[in-house]
């Protein structure tokens, strides 16, 4: 008992002392830490500002029934979304600018299947003009937003929804099953033609009444020094192919005649040339910032859980078991019941899910989510116009052909 004035005296002087030292400490954490939160905020709401006087233009293209392109044409059109230039050091820190990004949309109303482009305003003539001049005999129309046309959310609303977001299973510089594998830059015959669009498009054409299923890849210029005020800093992809390529031609070691083969040395497998080939291949195209969302929605009663496998499924055909692959990433849904008790949580999912969907907002804030990189040739082929391969009755398609482009096209 004699020892408890002692020890009360020593955890005061002890406390005194701690509060003595705090605020030496905070002198040098607390401010720089206040700072960049500060500058994290700023940056946010000037870039909010500027997205918010962002004009915008939804097109539908229209295809005709006889279509012979390959998708390397489409390759030549996505040309156009290599918008890299986001101002100076003001414009980007002080001003809000961005660097512009483009959104590559199919739909399905009821097996009804559209293609969209959606552009910045200010680069819809030039958009125009790089379709036409690959497929001049399609035409494309300004549309209303259909993604606002759905009352999901709204009182009294009977449909529901499931939404889902792709990224890649292995490192950006991998790329996945392009149109090139699957022998369409040879241009064969419609009838030998296999094109993995394909899939796509049927499953699209499958729905029925009520139903609606939409998909939309987001593309943006990728630049070395990231997006900016991004939280996800990466290797820029370029650099990180040209290592893993040297490091498989390092293991390349050929022998002259008459050399003497040693155990320490290796020759690449069969497999190690086709990655190093592909990689090699991807280093001479453009690379770009993407993003990839697919949406299921249907009226409660008639809402099909099968579609959710049957989406999965698209993305298989571009999977290479020695290259790259799609995967799902986030999802609308809970593994185990306890992780949503009430179902507000899944709720609130679907309504983040089909708002980010409706703001084609992915690369910035308020849904900055994680980019990968697919270059032209990989861009081209999960999204370009299908040739006569797809029969898909319902597939939205032009009778007659187009004479000419419009003729007051800017060049």
């Amino acid at each position: 008992m004699n020892n408890g004035p002692a020890l009360l005296l020593e955890f005061w002087q002890l406390w005194y002392e701690s509060l003595v030292r705090i605020p030496f400490t905070l002198w040098y954490i607390l401010p720089p830490f206040l700072i960049v939160v500060a500058w994290r905020v700023w940056l946010n709401f000037s870039q909010a500002r500027y997205l918010k006087n962002l004009e915008w233009d939804l097109l539908e293209i229209k295809i005709p029934r006889e279509l012979l392109k390959s998708p390397q044409a489409m390759e030549v059109v996505t040309n156009i979304f290599a918008q890299g230039n986001d101002g100076t050091f003001v414009d980007r820190w002080f001003k809000g600018y961005v660097r512009f990004w483009f959104s590559l949309e199919i739909a399905s109303f009821g097996g009804e299947v559209h293609f969209y482009v959606r552009t910045p305003k200010k680069f819809r003539n030039a958009v125009e003009s790089q379709l036409y001049s690959q497929y001049p005999d399609s035409e494309i129309f300004e549309v209303p937003d259909y993604t606002l046309a759905v009352p999901y959310g709204t009182k009294d609303s009977d449909w529901t929804l499931w939404a889902g977001t792709f990224k890649l299973g292995k490192e950006d510089f991998y790329p996945i099953k392009t149109y090139i594998d699957y022998g369409l830059d040879k241009d064969p015959k419609e009838e030998l033609k296999v094109d993995p669009i394909t899939p796509v498009i049927e499953l699209f054409g499958s729905i029925g009444a009520g139903e609606q299923l939409w998909m939309q890849i987001l593309v943006m210029d990728t630049k070395k020094r990231g997006i900016q005020g991004s939280l996800f800093r990466r290797e820029e992809w370029k650099d990180a192919a040209k290592k893993e390529l040297d490091k498989l031609q390092k293991r390349d070691q050929k022998l002259k005649e008459g050399d003497v083969p040693n155990p320490g040395q290796f020759t690449l497998t069969p497999q190690e040339k086709f990655v190093a080939d592909a990689i090699a291949r991807s280093l001479t195209k453009q690379g770009f910032d993407c993003g990839y969302r697919v949406v299921y929605l249907a009226k409660e009663d008639l809402f099909n859980p099968g579609m959710i496998m049957g989406l999965l499924g698209t993305i298989k055909q571009y999977n290479s078991p020695h290259l790259n692959s799609f995967k799902l990433d986030q999802k609308v849904g809970f593994d185990y019941p306890w992780q949503d008790l009430t179902g507000r949580r899944v709720k609130r999912q679907r309504f983040e899910m089909l708002d980010a969907f409706r703001k084609r907002s992915y690369f910035y804030a308020p849904y900055q989510a994680k980019p990968f990189v697919l270059t032209s040739e990989e861009l081209a082929t999960i999204y370009h116009y299908p040739g006569q391969v797809a029969t898909t009755p319902n597939l939205v398609r032009i009778e007659s052909k187009r004479g000419e482009p419009p003729a007051n096209l800017p060049i």
